[in-house]
């Protein structure tokens, strides 16, 4: 088993399963499955601001992996923290997985790219940092393969999203962080956003990401994180967690989560 301090990625194949809640399982579900990432009871504070406190997560292959909460929460803290790209004030963060030239892909919010190069050039620059890639595929796999010769900036919202998502896939990552992949996408943009989560996870991929889009999360996520206060208020699948709560949907289940709702027979964080 290998050990580090911050970071992340890959997993082995699986079967593309359907985007419906009886597809999804309890973390109890998959226990065969070893995490790729956990996170030990870690905290995290800039100077005297607390913004994660004893916080235990873990990050499975072939999974999408939602991390949901209010605004400034510490979601993507936590993300960027399971990322290997900022480190906890205390506790710990394992990486299990294979040693691969790039083991994390980052999507970061608001993906910027050097202006004046196309879609396919940018993606040969990262492509020559791993040694070895396609970024033909890249671009086929999110849909910008028509878009190969526009320069960045003549890019849409959408598209520079999109291929912010492609450059997260150089190298094959065993594990890849999206920070708000559909953030200001019209929904069809965004639903495509999703989709191409849901088939990196397919492929044995480890997906992380934050959304406010809880009707898509709840299609598609494997696992959901729930964060209030600066801990885990609640995880599990989309399903379970309905369960847990006597809810209808994932947004009601999230209510009742942060609110501490005992309108369900259920104690917080036992199972269903």
């Amino acid at each position: 088993m290998t050990t580090r301090a911050h970071t992340d990625e890959n997993a082995p194949e699986r079967d593309a399963q359907p985007t419906t809640d009886e597809s999804k399982t309890d973390s109890a579900g998959d226990a065969d499955t070893d995490p790729l990432v956990t996170a030990d009871e870690i905290d995290f504070a800039y100077g005297t601001v607390s913004v994660l406190e004893n916080v235990s997560v873990a990050i499975k292959p072939a999974r999408i992996t939602a991390l949901i909460g209010p605004n400034g929460v510490g979601k993507t803290t936590l993300l960027r923290a399971l990322a290997g790209l900022a480190s906890p004030t205390a506790g710990s963060i394992s990486y299990d997985g294979p040693d691969t030239v790039r083991p994390i892909g980052y999507l970061p919010q608001n993906p910027a790219f050097r202006p004046g190069f196309t879609a396919l050039e940018t993606l040969e620059f990262y492509a020559s940092l791993v040694g070895e890639d396609d970024p033909h595929a890249r671009l086929e796999r999110v849909g910008l393969a028509a878009a190969a010769d526009r320069r960045v900036e003549a890019l849409s919202g959408g598209m520079t999203q999109l291929l912010g998502i492609a450059q997260a896939t150089i190298g094959d990552p065993p594990l890849i962080a999206l920070d708000e992949p559909a953030s200001g996408l019209d929904p069809g943009m965004t639903t495509h956003v999703f989709e191409v989560a849901t088939e990196l996870a397919a492929t044995g991929t480890a997906v992380l990401l934050t959304s406010h889009d809880l009707d898509l999360v709840e299609r598609t996520a494997d696992e959901v994180i729930f964060l209030d206060d600066g801990g885990v208020a609640d995880q599990g699948s989309p399903s379970a967690l309905s369960d847990r709560y006597e809810a209808d949907s994932l947004w009601e289940t999230y209510e009742r989560a942060l609110t501490g709702d005992l309108h369900t027979i259920h104690v917080r964080g036992d199972s269903p």
